[in-house]
C-alpha cells in the first residue's frame, strides 16, 4: 500500500525527536486498519482530516480543478499521447509561472461557511426522511 510505505519513509527520514503533524483527506485509504494499526505504533505522528465536502481545502484537488477548467475539458484529443503532452505541457507552464496560493478569508470565515453549509445539509436530509 503506497500510503503506508509514505508513512514509513517520513517517519524514516524526520529525525525522530520531530513530533509530526499531517494533513490528510478523508480518502479511506488513509484510515484502513493496517495504517491505523501502525500509526498507534508511531505516537508522533499525528494525523489530520480535512472536513467531508472540503475538497476545495485539498489543495491537490484545486490543482487538477484547474488542470480541467483551463486544459483539459472542451479539449480535442485524438490520443492518447496528445492528452499526455497536453497534461504535461499544463504541468511545465504552471511549474515556469508558479505563484503561492494565497487565502483571501480567514479560517474563521471558512470554518464558519463549513458549518452552515453543514447544517444547511443536515437540514435537506432530514427533510427528506420526514
Amino acid at each position: 500500500m503506497e500510503w503506508l510505505k509514505f508513512l514509513k519513509k517520513i517517519d524514516r527520514q524526520t529525525p525522530k525527536d520531530k513530533a509530526l503533524h499531517l494533513i490528510a483527506d478523508n480518502y479511506a485509504t488513509h484510515k484502513r486498519p493496517v495504517v491505523q494499526a501502525w500509526l498507534d505504533k508511531h505516537p508522533r505522528i499525528h494525523m489530520h482530516f480535512t472536513p467531508t465536502s472540503a475538497s476545495w481545502l485539498n489543495m491537490v484537488e484545486r490543482f487538477f480543478r484547474d488542470i480541467t477548467t483551463q486544459r483539459l475539458r472542451r479539449g480535442v484529443f485524438t490520443s492518447v499521447s496528445e492528452l499526455i503532452q497536453a497534461i504535461e505541457g499544463y504541468i511545465d507552464h504552471h511549474n515556469t509561472h508558479h505563484k503561492p496560493f494565497i487565502w483571501t478569508k480567514t479560517a474563521r470565515d471558512i470554518l464558519q461557511k463549513v458549518i452552515r453549509a453543514n447544517s444547511h445539509l443536515s437540514s435537506k436530509q432530514n427533510a427528506t426522511l420526514h
